[in-house]
């Protein structure tokens, strides 16, 4: 059972590092967009934007 458990490991930890990683540079993305709006003078969104969430979907001749 260990086994088991060490190979589910192995091979979920990659995609967590990744997941961790895209949202730190996604804060640093907006962290800098900010800081470039601040040094331009125009004043801050009233209210933050609405983070989105993407759909895909795969589309085949059978639907």
């Amino acid at each position: 059972m260990l086994t088991v458990l060490g190979i589910l490991v192995l091979l979920v930890l990659p995609s967590v590092l990744g997941i961790v990683h895209d949202r730190r540079i996604d804060r640093q993305i907006r962290e800098a967009e900010r800081a470039h709006r601040e040094a331009e003078g125009h004043r801050p969104p009233a209210q933050s934007p609405v983070r989105q969430r993407y759909f895909t979907s795969t589309v085949t001749h059978h639907s």
